[in-house]
């Protein structure tokens, strides 16, 4: 199937760049316009024989966010001189986030703000169904560091975690009567939060991979439209191999993952090495008896 092609962030400095010489050009009229930013939710891709025609962008008005903290603009993607963690690349949330960005079959999905998206276990969904996705279980931690502070956990930040099941189907879209492998949860004094989820497929044209967002505290994360960052985790390789050799459990991802690269890829594709490295989880374990995974994501507080 064919996927449309992700624009990726190219960050603060550019849109400065691009300020300056609309300043330039207006100097005469003495014209001056404040920084703003849109975001515009590209396509992801979607599980075997799913369109994607349905799903649109919609401008919706942004709420008021409280005064928490937020990404500083002379943030730097270098490494820190002490653990070596990086700022995490802004990705694309794709047209499945379900977090009130876009609308599908003329709907806005906005989980976050539905009872008990609060949950660590993602596996089951939780609105009107309680069917649990299938597939080689994965317990995934999360740590949440500010590259500004030597890499320091931050603690109270909320974690939206997303991703498409065994087939590439996403909940609330694709897979529309479900509302599994979603979930939110807080970070503790060490930065982290745990996730119990499946390992997703790969669908035709993505490196397999994991959606999440970084909201500042719980309440914006549930409010809505208040993150700080989108990205996405890169899954390793090996084990996307060795996972999808059963194809009796994952059915068509070992064909779609043996025509797509990392390096190649339209999300993670521009990424610095340091930063595919950060964003690719640490898998220990086997699809019999489960993985455990762990990986650090970076913020510029």
């Amino acid at each position: 199937m064919h996927h449309d092609d992700h624009d990726h962030d190219l960050g603060l400095a550019h849109d400065l760049q691009i300020m300056e010489r609309m300043v330039q050009r207006r100097r005469a009229l003495k014209w001056f316009a404040g920084a703003g930013t849109v975001a515009l939710v590209a396509g992801c891709g979607s599980g075997s024989g799913d369109a994607e025609t349905d799903v649109t962008t919609t401008a919706t008005a942004m709420p008021t966010p409280s005064p928490t903290p937020t990404p500083s603009a002379t943030a730097t993607s270098t490494s820190s001189a002490t653990t070596g963690c990086v700022l995490n690349a802004t990705e694309t949330a794709g047209p499945y986030p379900a977090d009130g960005t876009n609308s599908s079959s003329g709907s806005t999905s906005n989980v976050l703000t539905a009872t008990g998206i609060v949950r660590s276990d993602i596996r089951a969904s939780f609105l009107g169904s309680t069917t649990a996705a299938t597939g080689v279980q994965v317990t995934l931690t999360l740590t949440l560091v500010d590259v500004n502070q030597s890499c320091a956990p931050l603690a109270g930040y909320a974690i939206y975690l997303w991703h498409c099941d065994r087939e590439g189907h996403y909940s609330l879209y694709t897979a529309a009567a479900e509302s599994y492998l979603r979930g939110v949860q807080v970070t503790d004094s060490n930065g982290q939060v745990t996730f119990t989820t499946i390992f997703p497929g790969c669908y035709d044209g993505r490196w397999p991979h994991i959606h999440f967002e970084v909201f500042s505290s719980l309440a914006n994360a549930l409010g809505g439209r208040y993150a700080t960052l989108t990205s996405q985790l890169a899954l390793p390789s090996s084990t996307c191999a060795t996972v999808y050799a059963d194809t009796a459990t994952y059915p068509s991802s070992a064909s779609n993952f043996a025509r797509v690269a990392l390096s190649s890829d339209n999300v993670f594709g521009d990424n610095t090495t340091a930063q595919n490295t950060q964003m690719t989880p640490s898998f220990t374990g086997t699809p019999t008896a489960g993985y455990a995974a762990t990986a650090v994501i970076g913020l510029a507080r």
